[in-house]
């Protein structure tokens, strides 16, 4: 009998918290190597069995009861293993097969019409710990030269970005593209996906490549907020977002009825989008007060920026909200937007 070995790799976040005590969401993974009799079969989802782990080493379980399981939930092409391989995302389940408490993807609705672009913003750290292009014992020139900028001494880590582009398309990611952040050492990657489950997953995946090649690089990465006090920019996870009436009917009062909506809801969104956000939505640095709420057209210092194709596309298109961390949850901050759009939602 003709038999192939299929290496899977099964990604989850954990249940990892921060100091205050708020989730942190890192990501872990381990492998299993699964033998095939049939060498032409095309692995689908249903083929990958689930898997337990030791709950008690990722905060996520105590050690006299310490099993949880990995529920395959996607598929995605392995860029770093040749031959048979995948990598494949996973929910967190309790050992009787209900959510377990870190589960914030069983919460999304199975939905394609609500589509979200994230604008993921993130930092590279040397083995110190510093953002690459800061000397030791200092801070780097000021900002102002750094965003989608070129050349030695305006940028650092590139090789590394242009290396995750290419393993995100790879992989099946629909990323949409990358750039130089405002900080030296910051950058940007943005992924679209139609759906909040299918986006935010895209997401989650995305980090992970981008934490794999670092690694091998001896660079970190950190999805900090606001790393580097002071007159530096912090790191967010802007989260652009539309459903089929702002795309295809849209209008102003529409929009504008949508931001009303998010304004009223605002204290329970900055809830869950992100820890330390306070560090960062100082109403500095392109940002809105954590306290405070507000929408304008092209204005990248309210909560809520309406792109200014919007207005030129007679009120279609779509909404940037900018309140979002960069280390929070997509489908806690997709979950709250989603429930806001059922709110105004309307035949059509």
């Amino acid at each position: 009998m003709i038999t192939k070995h299929i290496k899977i790799e099964y990604v989850w976040i954990d249940g990892s918290t921060t100091p205050e005590g708020a989730p942190e969401y890192k990501l872990r993974s381990k492998t299993k190597v699964m033998m095939v009799d049939d060498p032409l079969k095309k692995i689908e989802l249903e083929d990958i069995p689930m898997w337990s782990f030791d709950g008690s080493s990722t905060k996520q379980a105590e050690p006299d009861s310490s099993d949880c399981l990995l529920k395959p939930i996607k598929i995605y092409n392995d860029v770093f293993r040749s031959g048979n391989a995948i990598i494949v995302l996973c929910e967190v389940l309790n050992a009787d097969h209900t959510p377990h408490e870190t589960n914030k993807r069983v919460d999304l609705p199975e939905e394609d019409e609500c589509w979200f672009g994230f604008e993921q913003e993130y930092t590279l750290l040397n083995k110190e710990s510093r953002p690459l292009g800061f000397p030791e014992g200092g801070y780097a020139a000021p900002q102002g030269n750094y965003y989608c900028s070129i050349g030695h001494g305006n940028v650092t880590g590139r090789q590394m970005v242009e290396a995750h582009m290419d393993a995100c398309i790879a992989a099946g990611i629909e990323i949409t593209g990358i750039n130089a952040e405002v900080m030296i050492g910051q950058w940007e990657f943005q992924v679209l996906g139609k759906g909040a489950k299918a986006a935010s997953d895209d997401l989650w995946i995305a980090r992970y490549l981008l934490i794999r090649i670092t690694e091998s690089a001896g660079v970190k990465v950190t999805f900090h907020p606001k790393l580097i006090i002071g007159d530096w920019n912090g790191s967010g996870l802007h989260a652009n977002f539309s459903n089929k009436k702002m795309r295809e009917i849209g209008g102003k009062e529409y929009f504008y009825e949508i931001c009303d909506l998010l304004g009223e809801r605002h204290a329970e969104h900055m809830e869950h989008y992100g820890a330390d956000n306070h560090l960062r939505l100082t109403g500095q640095h392109e940002t809105q007060h954590i306290n405070e709420f507000s929408y304008g057209v092209s204005d990248r210092q309210a909560s809520i920026r309406i792109p200014i194709k919007v207005v030129e596309d007679d009120w279609i298109g779509y909404l940037e909200d900018r309140r979002p961390a960069s280390n929070a949850n997509p489908y806690e901050i997709t979950r709250e937007i989603v429930n806001v759009l059922e709110m105004v939602k309307e035949p059509i």
